[in-house]
């Protein structure tokens, strides 16, 4: 019966992240659209879900084999906005084209996807307006028509 091997931790390579402040989210339709990043949660990367690869030979456990495929899951932003952005928000919704998130440190990721939602929140004295958007990276550059992986540009 094999056996996994015990793997020691090595030191990362890299350098990580300090400070949140400064990250950015431009939409090459709409570089300027009418919001401010308050907080921005950058796609992240989901293997999706196991495969069952259990069959009648199996003794003790149920054997899972990881999917081929990766998805970006959904990206967001905190943002504070001015009303008149109600039309730009209305023109961009659901137009696929490159999105770019610009990290503190320089480092640029893009990826083609498109704004799913802008959404208010409650609107009371004492506090700035916000919304929430909501971006869903494609992976599908709409011209061409193919997949197309996320670009990560350093500083």
């Amino acid at each position: 019966m094999a056996a996994p091997a015990h793997t020691t931790r090595s030191t990362p390579v890299g350098e990580f992240l300090k400070d949140g402040y400064q990250a950015l989210i431009a939409f090459a339709a709409d570089p300027d659209v009418s919001c401010w990043e308050k907080s921005v949660k950058p796609p992240g990367v989901d293997g999706g879900d196991s495969i069952n690869i259990t069959t009648m030979h199996n003794v003790t456990y149920r054997t899972m084999s990881s999917s081929p495929l990766k998805t970006l899951t959904e990206a967001t932003s905190k943002v504070a906005y001015d009303p008149a952005l109600y039309p730009q928000i209305v023109a961009l919704i659901n137009v696929e084209g490159a999105i770019t998130v610009h990290f503190s440190n320089g480092d640029k990721l893009s990826f083609f996807g498109y704004l799913k939602s802008f959404e208010a929140d409650d609107m009371s004295e004492g506090t700035q307006p916000e919304a929430t958007i909501a971006i869903v990276p494609t992976n599908y550059e709409p011209v061409a028509g193919v997949e197309a992986a996320a670009v990560l540009g350093t500083s």
